[in-house]
């Protein structure tokens, strides 16, 4: 089980972390600010990955996936705490390496924050 819950999670991890690097990135280069921008790719990946981590990732068998108010509530409190770092490093990437270097950086940043996140989403989030 804990395999198949990696694998869910790896590519549905892949998935949020394309679909908010490309909105971080498309918001970006039209000269939204990199704080905002990157809020936005956070939003636009939750979006995905709530739904689908309950639906399909971490779904027991033979019961209705965790949806409900609980998970969606440890979840809320668990993205605003790792958006919160998100955005922070991301911040500082283009402060220190500029655009370009917030762009590259900003996969690196996330995909670290994921390992933490599976860890909560498996143990807390959706338990």
């Amino acid at each position: 089980m804990l395999r198949r819950q990696l694998l869910g999670y790896g590519l549905v991890g892949g998935l949020q972390l394309l679909a908010d690097w490309l909105c971080f990135v498309a918001l970006t280069s039209m000269g939204a600010a990199v704080v905002p921008a990157n809020l936005a790719g956070r939003v636009l990946g939750a979006s995905m990955g709530v739904w689908l981590n309950g639906r399909f990732t971490f779904a027991a068998k033979d019961a209705p996936p965790p949806l409900g108010r609980g998970p969606l509530l440890r979840f809320v409190v668990f993205w605003l705490a790792m958006t919160a770092l998100s955005t922070l490093a991301v911040h500082q990437l283009d402060a220190l390496q500029g655009l370009h270097g917030a762009w590259l950086g900003k996969p690196l940043v996330d995909a670290g924050l994921a390992a933490i996140s599976f860890a909560a989403a498996k143990y807390w989030i959706y338990r």
